[in-house]
């Protein structure tokens, strides 16, 4: 080749040479051993490999990757396999959601817990009987349900900036729906992102939950607070209630979905304010049974309690009356339990305390 045709291709060369710059195309998105381009939408499973005593499961994902850069934001789902509203929800937000338009990445796990949703299970995993929401961040070892949270830790939570949790009434649960912020001394850092993404979702009643020790976040660990020891801005938001597919919260919790994702700056279009009426809470409390018997509340709806008002008896099961139980403190009742079962320990309601100013 002569010499002015290797000066006539030296800027090409070095162009091939250079090192990507701003404006350039993004990375695609990896995750648990799939790669997602800019732009398009992956539904994949995250494999969870067969332990020593219960067998191989998945976790199903949906993957927005979007077309510009942003935060990733992972939406959970399914935790508690009979927790239908928000199941149902982020199965109609895969429709609601461009990739080609969206600023960022979104994970939506759309069941966490395939096994308890597939066979009706409140609360627990089918096979090893752990509460998925308490064994956080698992082990990739241990048994079914640690490794699944294993792998919503390691492949949702940490490749993630923002969480946002979704739960409702389990079973023979009810509830008046609400979202949670975290902060406290351990999580304040994230609280105003947390604030502002818990206000987008349009519930009225919103608690700020307060992490102030360690143990708080240890023990028993939940999603959510997997997700605060990860150092994410988290909001814990429940509606729906006892296992029910109830259209109304369903179509609620949609729109907060789309409207968190407007308020993040993610999705394109003006994002709703925060409503005028929230009913804000500093910190909650519970009342609990003392005795196992048949439990009737005096009611299955939110509302103010003062302190000694009565919340519901127990008898047991030849027809005495073997317990009153009063509430501990003022305030307002946001979800408990239906009945009519009840074990001594259990919380039979919990108790938002009024914030004297919004929080």
């Amino acid at each position: 080749m002569r010499l002015w045709s290797l000066v006539a291709l030296l800027p090409l060369l070095l162009l091939l040479a250079a090192p990507p710059v701003a404006g350039q195309p993004r990375p695609p998105f990896a995750i648990g051993g799939h790669t997602v381009v800019p732009g398009t939408r992956a539904d994949l499973d995250l494999a969870v490999p067969a332990g020593r005593s219960d067998g191989a499961t998945r976790v199903p994902v949906t993957v927005f990757h979007g077309a510009r850069p942003g935060p990733v934001l992972a939406l959970t789902a399914g935790v508690h396999g009979f927790e239908f509203v928000p199941i149902l929800a982020a199965q109609r937000l895969l429709a609601r959601i461009d990739p080609a338009t969206l600023s960022g990445t979104v994970l939506l796990v759309r069941i966490a817990h395939v096994e308890a949703f597939e066979q009706r299970v409140p609360y627990v995993n089918p096979f090893d009987r752990k509460n998925l929401n308490r064994v956080f961040p698992g082990q990739a070892d241990g048994t079914q349900a640690e490794r699944i949270a294993w792998a919503i830790t390691t492949e949702v939570i940490r490749r993630s900036d923002l969480h946002v949790e979704l739960h409702g009434g389990d079973g023979a649960e009810w509830m008046e729906a609400f979202a949670g912020p975290y902060g406290g001394p351990l999580a304040e850092a994230q609280y105003a992102q947390s604030r502002a993404m818990a206000l987008a979702f349009g519930i009225r009643n919103v608690i700020k939950y307060e992490m102030k020790t360690q143990a708080q976040v240890d023990n028993g660990r939940s999603l959510n607070r997997q997700a605060v020891a990860d150092g994410k801005p988290t909001v814990l938001v429940e509606i729906g209630q006892n296992g029910q597919r109830d259209e109304a919260s369903i179509a609620t919790l949609t729109s907060g979905l789309e409207n968190l994702l407007k308020t993040l700056k993610m999705a394109p279009g003006t994002p709703a304010p925060p409503r005028a009426d929230t009913r804000w809470f500093g910190d909650s409390a519970e009342a609990s049974a003392t005795t196992t018997g048949i439990f009737t509340p005096v009611a299955t709806t939110g509302r103010a309690v003062k302190k000694g008002d009565l919340i519901g008896t127990v008898t047991n099961y030849a027809g005495k009356e073997i317990e009153r139980i009063v509430s501990p403190v003022d305030g307002y009742i946001m979800y408990g339990l239906a009945g009519p079962p009840v074990r001594a320990g259990e919380a039979v309601v919990t108790i938002g305390i009024p914030a004297a100013t919004p929080r």
